[in-house]
């Protein structure tokens, strides 16, 4: 064989756990037919992190309105722009480096499985005893007319100039941040939704307290609606005008969607009408479609294998080994009922690094955390506060920190926590409402998986002022009074 271990797409769901093994002394091949890193450091996380950052400093800074504040905060979105492409343009040549440090072998282009033992690459053709497949998910684009008008996430973080008035398409975390961003902004937008909820997963009566804060900043958002169709009414002389550079088009993890038929990242002033099911027409100047993302698996020969797949994913058991023993998937591909986080990602490869190894049992997962990065952030990690309320193993407490320490929180009077205990006061799970909520889940992850009590709690001595200090000290009461 060439390789031991041959995994297609170079994203954290492989190489994380391909350095443990060719430290071990495995022969490793990384596939990658885009940019190193994959999605979250070139087209996601990283990029959302950079450009949502100063939205979050201004709605800071507006909790001193009329209390200090003088003058507006304004963000740049060009200047911010140049600094995020800068930046990003970094991550494929660090993370190329960082391959040759670990001594991981490389083959640029797309990975087709032939067989269990052969992924061709180009040309070229390599066989290896196991097959990791990491090729993670792509944005939904509904099959209506005029799809070739929709912009997906990776084209709104890098659009020269935000729209002034935007249409989403979802209201997930994609749809929602952006709702966000665009709201700081001063701009506004209008959210379609197919059901009665926006972030599904999260703690309604906080997604509440976002939408109310959203509407009030120009977001409109329409519930129970079906989009069917978009309509330009854009008309450029100049086809060459229309369509995205195809070099940036392959550069992505997104199906390549016909590029010279896809209109450019560019907004244009009432440029598009929506029309949804119910009669209803929205007008705007940019189409972003936020519908969820799907799995990544077309055309890299799972067929050949006999291997299947479904919307969430290849199908794997308890050592993300798929229905060919050799064959494995890690990270968003794999469908295991688990949140598709980037964090996941990453246990997922260094489990697996254990598993071909040969010194792990099944796979485990601690209490996971997942934020909306939405202003303000909303978190939920462990036992949801609609299953405790419904419970009787369960207590619900609520914990308006904010409201008492608004003073050591930057004035902000809103932070606000949902703790969820069994009856011997242990806690399980938590949902946040704060504008570091995810800084918060974090302490609470850890307080979970580790299963500190109450009374372990009270005894330790915290930095002062600090959200997670005054959070923790208000779960004081939840020990005095019903301990």
């Amino acid at each position: 064989m060439d390789y031991d271990v041959i995994y297609i797409g170079s994203g954290n769901a492989a190489w994380q756990g391909g350095r443990f093994l060719r430290k071990a002394g495995l022969k490793i091949l990384i596939v990658e037919e885009s940019l190193y890193g994959g999605a979250c450091a070139n087209r996601g996380c990283n990029s959302k992190a950079l450009l949502d950052a100063p939205y979050e400093i201004k709605a800071l800074a507006d909790n001193f309105e009329g209390v200090g504040k003088d003058g507006d905060f304004k963000v740049n979105w060009p200047d911010l722009m140049k600094l995020k492409r800068k930046r990003i343009a970094n991550m494929a040549p660090f993370l190329d480096g960082k391959f040759k440090e670990y001594d991981l072998d490389v083959a640029h282009g797309k990975g087709v499985i032939l067989d269990e033992h052969t992924v061709q690459v180009a040309d070229e053709t390599f066989t290896t005893d196991k097959i990791v497949i990491c090729t993670g998910l792509k944005p939904v684009i509904p099959d209506i007319p005029g799809r070739q008008y929709l912009h997906d996430s990776t084209d709104f973080l890098d659009i020269d100039e935000l729209p002034e008035h935007a249409i989403i398409i979802g209201a997930g975390f994609v749809g929602m941040e952006f709702a966000s961003i665009l709201a700081e902004a001063g701009l506004s937008a209008d959210v379609i939704i197919r059901g009665d909820m926006a972030l599904k997963y999260f703690h309604q009566p906080y997604v509440q307290k976002v939408i109310e804060i959203l509407e009030g900043k120009n977001i409109t958002f329409h519930f129970n609606q079906t989009v069917k169709e978009v309509i330009s009414h854009v008309e450029i002389d100049d086809p060459e005008a229309r369509v995205l550079n195809l070099e940036k088009a392959m550069n992505s993890d997104d199906e390549l969607r016909d590029p010279e038929a896809k209109i450019d990242n560019v907004a244009y002033k009432d440029g598009f009408t929506v029309k949804c099911d119910s009669g209803l027409e929205l007008t705007g100047d940019y189409v972003i479609a936020a519908m969820g993302r799907t799995a990544n698996v077309e055309d890299i020969g799972l067929e050949n294998v006999g291997l299947t797949y479904t919307n969430r994913g290849i199908k794997v058991n308890g050592h993300l080994q798929t229905e060919v023993d050799n064959i494995y998937a890690s990270g968003d591909v794999a469908d295991t009922g688990i949140a598709k986080l980037v964090t996941v990602a990453i246990h997922h490869s260094k489990y697996l690094a254990r598993e071909l190894l040969g010194e792990a049992d099944e796979i485990t997962y601690p209490v996971v955390p997942a934020v909306a990065y939405t202003i303000p952030r909303i978190a939920t990690v462990g036992v949801p506060a609609y299953v405790g309320e419904r419970s009787d193993e369960y207590d619900v407490h609520t914990i308006r920190y904010g409201n008492s320490y608004s003073l050591e929180l930057k004035n902000d009077r809103t932070a606000e926590a949902k703790v969820i205990v069994d009856k011997d006061l242990n806690i399980v799970g938590a949902e946040i409402y704060a504008a570091d909520a995810e800084n918060v889940a974090n302490m609470f992850t850890f307080i979970i998986n580790k299963r500190i009590t109450l009374e372990e709690l009270d005894d330790m001595i915290y930095a002062f002022p600090s959200s997670s200090s005054v959070c923790l000290y208000k779960l004081h009461n939840i020990h005095y009074d019903f301990g």
